[in-house]
């Protein structure tokens, strides 16, 4: 059977995170949480898109519970200044949702120096899961859930020595590395929640080919290159609609039968409905060490879960 956002099971008095909830897959993914209940926190960039998706929500769903908070995930200053923010408010997060991203940029840097793919997919993640994990593993059932990508199948394991490839860019493979960082940190953090035997649960999600404004981004940028306009032309003639797309990752964030350590994504890879997906080659423990390594060391911030419930 299909699954939809009418099995989303009712999310009344829990708190969502949703990071880029100001278009594309995370818009929809808000847009659905509220829908069903959930107070959901927008966290996005943009400003005025924000207030702009704020009200396209208020106008489906006039009682939804929402707010706005400015997140810049290319700052570390900024995510510390969110998480922050919703920490002030809000002494549970049932759901924190790691959504927003970029994809084959130009060579960049983010205003901390971090490769700009890297520093927004993966670290700025990090660091707002770092500042909010405290909280998260106290509510009862919650979930980190982390958006990768079939990119992830083409990325390498995170290079302590350079992982922002100086001098090595390419913008297609700073894409796969970020989104296989993105995997490997959902199943890492899982490996802790399991060791300290909380309830809350870590997993990832990934969209297929879905026909939102993150190709078109990567087309006007200029990074993505040939390569980059056939996959809009691509998602145009044959991807899903975003709120399509985004089922895998309300699936993996609602589903009472979600397992931690898990990968929600198209039954046919690119297309399909929402189905538990198998984690090929989930992630070595090497590399998973060498991305905690470099994660602390760049962000000066760590992700632990033991830490984590001795702060609660």
């Amino acid at each position: 059977m299909s699954w939809t956002i009418d099995d989303i099971p009712d999310q009344s008095g829990r708190t969502a995170v949703v990071t880029g909830a100001n278009g594309g897959l995370g818009l929809a993914t808000a847009h659905a949480l509220a829908g069903a209940g959930a107070h959901v926190v927008m966290a996005a960039r943009n400003q005025q898109k924000a207030a702009a998706a704020r009200d396209e929500i208020l106008a489906a769903h006039p009682q939804a519970s929402l707010e706005v908070v400015e997140l810049d995930l290319g700052s570390l200053d900024s995510v510390a200044r969110a998480a922050a923010e919703i920490l002030e408010r809000h002494d549970r997060i049932d759901l924190l949702v790691n959504n927003a991203g970029v994809m084959a940029t130009p060579e960049g840097r983010t205003v901390d120096g971090f490769e700009t793919q890297l520093g927004t997919n993966h670290l700025g993640h990090w660091a707002l899961t770092s500042h909010l994990l405290p909280t998260v593993v106290r509510t009862p059932g919650s979930r980190v859930v982390t958006l990768t990508s079939t990119a992830q199948h083409t990325g390498r394991a995170l290079d302590p020595s350079n992982p922002h490839l100086h001098e090595k860019y390419d913008a297609w493979r700073a894409y796969g590395n970020s989104k296989l960082a993105n995997r490997h940190f959902a199943v890492g953090l899982q490996q802790q929640l399991a060791d300290a035997g909380v309830d809350t649960i870590a997993l990832t999600a990934h969209p297929g080919l879905t026909d939102s404004d993150l190709q078109t981004t990567t087309v006007e940028s200029g990074g993505g290159g040939p390569l980059g306009r056939f996959f809009h032309q691509l998602t145009k003639r044959t991807g899903m609609s975003v709120p399509r797309g985004a089922l895998s990752q309300l699936r993996a964030a609602t589903d009472p039968g979600a397992r931690g350590g898990t990968m929600y994504g198209p039954l046919l890879a690119t297309t399909g409905r929402p189905v538990r997906r198998p984690l090929v080659r989930p992630g070595s423990a090497k590399a998973i060490q060498r991305l905690w390594q470099v994660s602390e060391r760049e962000t000066g911030l760590s992700v632990d879960v033991a830490a984590a419930l001795a702060d609660r």
